[in-house]
């Protein structure tokens, strides 16, 4: 249907606004990692409160005060998860993947890459993205926890030092 009534629009209206007042206070006081991106994880908390919070505006029989407890759960639920990753390296390597080593010193790593269900025209696209032409002028491409692709040149890679704690298989042809 194109409009049921008046009463619907006002209710929607009057929801999104007290709705999305208060996801902002409960975002600004759970702090900046809330809505980080961090890892996949954190990208399935931030694509759930974006449910939560469509569900409070659209679904009539989820009233406002039980809109707001769901946000509340799901941002407090993340500051505890987050807090216990801090706190406990067997926690965080249960709920966080590790970083891989996908190229290194210009030549690729089939098996990482294999593993990690990667192609490598993706990686080159990585490689193309950063404005590099040549693959030989690249140290390192590692897959982030966040899915992303990090590129790091010759001319960049300085020490190395940010390569620290990156999966590194062995080198394969």
């Amino acid at each position: 249907m194109f409009f049921d009534s008046w009463y619907d629009m006002l209710r929607v209206a009057v929801m999104a606004a007290c709705a999305y007042a208060a996801l902002i206070v409960v975002v600004r006081l759970s702090g900046k990692r809330t809505l980080a991106k961090m890892n996949a994880f954190d990208l399935v908390v931030t694509v759930a409160l974006g449910s939560t919070l469509a569900t409070i505006l659209l679904n009539r029989s989820v009233s406002l005060a039980e809109g707001i407890l769901a946000l509340s759960l799901l941002v407090v639920l993340q500051f505890v998860n987050a807090k216990a990753a801090v706190h406990s390296r067997s926690y965080r390597r249960l709920i966080k993947a590790e970083p891989t080593l996908l190229l290194s010193d210009g030549r690729l790593l089939s098996d990482a890459m294999a593993r990690q269900r990667v192609t490598e025209s993706e990686v080159r696209q990585a490689i193309r993205s950063q404005g590099i032409g040549a693959v030989e002028d690249v140290t390192a491409v590692v897959l982030e926890t966040d899915g992303s692709f990090s590129v790091l040149s010759r001319s960049q890679t300085g020490s190395g030092s940010s390569l620290q704690n990156i999966r590194q298989p062995t080198l394969d042809s």
